[in-house]
C-alpha cells in the first residue's frame, strides 16, 4: 500500500538546480529514503509532492524511542489495539518519544492511532502523516524548559487536531506541510494541569480546506509567532489565523476570545501570511 505522491502544482515553486540535480540522482536509482532526506527537510515550500514509503510496518504495540530513531522512510501503521482511527480521546500512540528523542524519517499510515506522544522534549524530524487519526502529535513534558520541534514532514485529513500541545514550554513547527485540517497546533484549552505555552510556525505550507491555524489561551500566557505561512485554496480567507481563548482546567469548553494579529499574544502581521 505505498502512498502516493499528490502533485501540488498550483503552488509549487520553481525548479532549482540543486532539486534538478537531485532529481536525475533519483533516475540513478538511488533510494527514496536518501532522496526525501535531502529534498523534504528543505522549506515547506520546496516540497511539491508527498512522499512515497519504503515498505509497510504494522505496528500492535506502542513503539518506545530513545535517542534517535529512523524509519528509513517506512510506513508505520496500527493495527490489533492501535487499529482505530477515529476521534477517541485516550488512545495510545504509534511511538511514544523519550525526553530528548529524536523521530526521523517516517511516514505514519491508517489506521494511525494517536500518533506521536513526546514525554519531554523531542525532535520530530521529515515525520509525514497521511490520514491523522485522534491527532498526529501530542507534546507533554511539564518543565518549562522543555523544546518540541517539528522539522519538514506534513499532515492530512486531520478531522481536529494535528499537533496538540498539552505539556509546557516551547514548540517550534518549521518547514511543514499541511492539509484538509481542523486545527493544525492547539495549546489544550482544558487539561488539568495548565501551563504557559510558547508556540512559533515558521515555513509552513497549508491547504484548505482547514478551521485555524493555531489556538492560544491568554489567561496563561501562552503566545503564537507566525511568519512566511503560505496559505492555498483560501481566497475567502475562512482559515482562522490565530484563535485566543480563556482556558481552563475544569474540562469545559474553553470561551473564544477572538482572532487575529494582537502584538501581545498572536505575534505577526498581514505580511507574514502569502494567499494563492
Amino acid at each position: 500500500m505505498t502512498a502516493q505522491p499528490e502533485q501540488r502544482v498550483s503552488h509549487r515553486r520553481r525548479t532549482t538546480k540543486r532539486r534538478a540535480v537531485i532529481a536525475s540522482v533519483s533516475a540513478l536509482g538511488l533510494t527514496g529514503a536518501a532522496i526525501v532526506t535531502t529534498t523534504m527537510l528543505s522549506t515547506a515550500g520546496a516540497a511539491s509532492s508527498w512522499p512515497s514509503d519504503t515498505g509497510s510496518k504494522p505496528v500492535s504495540k506502542t513503539v518506545p524511542v530513545s535517542g534517535v530513531y529512523d524509519g528509513g522512510m517506512k510506513k508505520f501503521y496500527g493495527t490489533g489495539a492501535l487499529g482505530g482511527d477515529g476521534q477517541d480521546e485516550g488512545q495510545d500512540p504509534i511511538f511514544e518519544l523519550a525526553d530528548g528523542a529524536t523521530l526521523k524519517n517516517v511516514v505514519i499510515g491508517t489506521p494511525a492511532a494517536d500518533g506521536v506522544h513526546c514525554k519531554g522534549s523531542c525532535t520530530l524530524e521529515n515525520v509525514w502523516w497521511l490520514d491523522v487519526g485522534e491527532d498526529a502529535a501530542s507534546f507533554k513534558g511539564t518543565s518549562s524548559s522543555a523544546q518540541y520541534k517539528v522539522i519538514g514532514g506534513g499532515a492530512k485529513k486531520a478531522d481536529d487536531k494535528v499537533l496538540q500541545f498539552n505539556g509546557a514550554g516551547k514548540l517550534t513547527v518549521s518547514g511543514f506541510q499541511v492539509e484538509d485540517f481542523g486545527k493544525l497546533v492547539r495549546s489544550c484549552g482544558n487539561c488539568k494541569k495548565q501551563y504557559k505555552r510558547t508556540i512559533v510556525l515558521s515555513d509552513i505550507d497549508v491547504t484548505a480546506p482547514g478551521k485555524s491555524l493555531v489556538g492560544i489561551n491568554t489567561n496563561y500566557g501562552d503566545t503564537a509567532t507566525l511568519s512566511r505561512i503560505r496559505i492555498h485554496g483560501d481566497g475567502k480567507k475562512k482559515i482562522k489565523t490565530c484563535t485566543r481563548y480563556q482556558g481552563n482546567d475544569s474540562g469545559k469548553e474553553p470561551k473564544d476570545l477572538g482572532s487575529g494579529p494582537d502584538g501581545t499574544y498572536c505575534k505577526f502581521s498581514a505580511s507574514d501570511l502569502t494567499y494563492d
